[in-house]
C-alpha cells in the first residue's frame, strides 16, 4: 500500500467510468467525488469507447444488468483492455440466479479484470467453491476465507477483494487482511459498490493493483470508523452517510496510518 495515494488522487482527479447498479449511483458518484476522483456514469453503447479513452479506470457493477445492456458492458470492457485502463468487476449476487452467474462468467472469460470486489459468497461462486449465499448477502460457509480469495485471484490472474467484517485481499500469492470496520457501513446499501469504484480510482494512481486495493479498503473502512465515532456508534445510518462523505473528503494519510489494522493471512 501507499497511503500517499490518498493525496495523489486529489491532485490527479482520475476519471472513473462506471457501468452502475441503478440502486446506488448517487452514493457511488458522491463517494468518488469526495475522495477526489471524477465519476462518469454511462448507459449508452455509442459513447463507450470515447469515454474509456478519456477515463483513468473503468468499473463494471453487474447488480442490475439487463440483457439489452450486455453490448454496452462488452464495449466498455473491450475498450478498457484495449487502452490498458484498470478494469474492476463487482459481481453483485452472482450466485443468486443462473442469469447473473452466466453474465459474470461471460465477462471474466472474455476480458481481463484487474480487480474483482465482492463479498465472500460472491467470490466463492466465481472461484467455484461451495458457499451458501442468498442475494447480496455473503451467506454462510465453512471454508477458509483466505483460501477462497487466493483461489479466485489465481483463477483469474488478478487481485480479488472479499469485503466484509474483515476485508480479505489477494493477488494470488499473498493474502492481506484489513480489520477496520463499523457496523454502520453495511447498513448503507451500496457501501460495497462504493468500495469497488474507489478501488478503480486508486488503481488509476497506484504503483500496482494490490497496493490500490489495500489502500482503497483502508480509506473507506477508516473513514467509516471516524464517521461512526462521531455518532458514538449509534444506529443512525442516515446521519452516518453524511459523516462518511465528509470523512472521505478530508481523511489524511496520517489519520489512516493511526487507525489502520492490517495483517497477513
Amino acid at each position: 500500500m501507499n497511503l500517499q495515494d490518498i493525496a495523489k488522487i486529489r491532485e490527479v482527479n482520475p476519471v472513473v467510468v462506471n457501468y452502475a447498479n441503478f440502486v446506488t449511483p448517487f452514493l457511488v458518484a458522491n463517494g468518488l467525488n469526495a475522495v477526489g476522483a471524477s465519476p462518469i456514469m454511462s448507459d449508452e453503447v455509442s459513447e463507450a469507447e470515447e469515454l474509456v479513452q478519456l477515463a483513468s479506470a473503468v468499473v463494471i457493477n453487474a447488480g442490475t444488468s439487463r440483457k439489452e445492456s450486455w453490448p454496452l458492458m462488452n464495449k466498455l470492457c473491450e475498450a478498457a483492455n484495449q487502452y490498458q485502463k484498470p478494469l474492476v468487476l463487482d459481481p453483485v449476487a452472482v450466485g443468486a440466479t443462473q442469469y447473473r452467474k452466466a453474465l459474470n462468467l461471460m465477462l471474466l472469460e472474455k476480458y481481463h479484470f484487474d480487480v474483482i470486489r465482492g463479498n465472500i459468497g460472491e467470490i466463492a461462486v466465481l472461484a467455484g467453491i461451495d458457499w451458501q449465499t442468498r442475494g447480496i448477502d455473503a451467506g454462510n460457509g465453512t471454508g477458509d476465507m483466505s483460501a477462497v480469495v487466493q483461489a479466485c485471484a489465481q483463477k483469474f490472474n488478478n487481485v480479488v477483494i472479499a469485503s466484509g467484517e474483515v476485508d480479505y485481499i489477494s493477488d494470488g500469492q499473498q493474502v492481506i487482511t484489513v480489520h477496520n470496520n463499523t457496523k454502520l457501513l453495511p447498513a448503507i446499501v451500496g457501501s460495497g459498490d462504493l468500495l469497488s469504484s474507489i478501488v478503480g480510482a486508486f488503481s488509476a494512481v497506484a504503483e500496482n493493483t494490490l497496493n490500490a486495493a489495500v489502500t482503497a479498503s483502508l480509506v473507506l473502512s477508516c473513514a467509516g470508523e471516524r464517521a461512526a465515532a462521531q455518532l458514538d456508534q449509534q444506529n443512525r445510518p442516515g446521519s452516518f452517510l453524511s459523516y462518511l462523505l465528509d470523512e472521505l473528503a478530508n481523511i489524511t494519510p496520517e489519520q489512516v496510518q493511526d487507525l489502520m489494522k492490517i495483517g497477513e493471512a
